[in-house]
């Protein structure tokens, strides 16, 4: 396949974050020529500390509403973007590119998509502060630090899983997690994607071995759901990732293979999914 024209990225975070977690990428691909923006979900625009101290604007969010955000974000691009998006927010390329966006799109440990059934008890273990209450549904419910670290950070020492934890982390918005955990029973679910859509942009899932939270099988299984197009479909796996895969040490790497296969994308390994 030739080589993308498109010299904008999009950045999308997900639960437990904000864009302050991309910081990193931006720099780097903002010094290598490309522009970059890194939309927080609606309602996310401020600071860290702000949202710790009210998260108001977290209770009120849905599926919907953020995929819808994003898109007339990319809409009044010049052109279409790369759209890079970790766990929910790699849950968002996929409904993005299947609306029509994008050039190309990386999906970094993406949570499910409606059909993808695979539950790992690690998965269980890193929700249950959320799910576990029904009342949680439209409240914005944080982790503790040692929740993080076993959700985000399990390849770090504790002091290292604290120092991400505080200049990262708020509250998630429990009913999108809530919308994924019931994306397969759910008949009007806005977690549905056409995995036939012969139309949609090339999609790249990336994987870390040590995730926790989506862990690499759930990722193979997602990808795998997309055999029956002709739309370019591919994964790669990370064998010493966790799912802080955007910080982590080493993440120097996972940025520029994500850009490098965005520009040029091809069938990691020889084989598509």
């Amino acid at each position: 396949m030739s080589e993308l024209t498109s010299d904008t990225i999009v950045l999308i975070h997900g639960l437990w974050m904000t864009p302050r977690s991309w910081e990193h990428w931006v720099e780097r691909y903002t010094a290598a020529g490309y522009h970059v923006i890194a939309p927080a979900w609606p309602g996310l625009e401020g600071e860290v500390d702000a949202l710790r101290g009210d998260p108001t604007p977290l209770t009120r969010l849905d599926v919907t509403m953020i995929v819808d955000h994003y898109e007339r974000i990319i809409r009044d691009l010049d052109r279409p973007p790369m759209i890079i998006g970790h766990s929910f927010g790699g849950t968002f390329v996929q409904l993005l590119l299947d609306r029509g966006l994008g050039a190309a799109g990386v999906a970094l440990a993406p949570s499910p998509v409606r059909g993808v059934r695979r539950l790992p008890f690690s998965t269980l273990r890193v929700t249950a502060p959320v799910l576990r209450n029904p009342a949680n549904r439209h409240k914005a419910v944080p982790l503790t630090p040692d929740q993080f670290r076993y959700a985000f950070c399990n390849t770090l020492s504790k002091a290292e899983s604290r120092t991400v934890y505080d200049r990262y982390h708020v509250p998630a918005a429990a009913n999108v997690l809530f919308q994924g955990a019931l994306a397969n029973v759910a008949p009007k679910t806005p977690l549905r994607v056409d995995f036939t859509n012969v139309n949609r942009a090339p999609l790249l899932f990336l994987a870390g071995g040590k995730d926790h939270v989506i862990p690499a099988a759930v990722n193979r299984e997602n990808a795998r759901k997309y055999r029956r197009t002709s739309a370019l479909t591919a994964y790669r796996e990370f064998p010493d990732r966790s799912h802080y895969t955007v910080g982590q040490p080493g993440w120097e790497e996972i940025a520029d293979y994500a850009l490098n296969w965005a520009l040029n994308p091809t069938v990691v390994g020889g084989t598509r999914t």
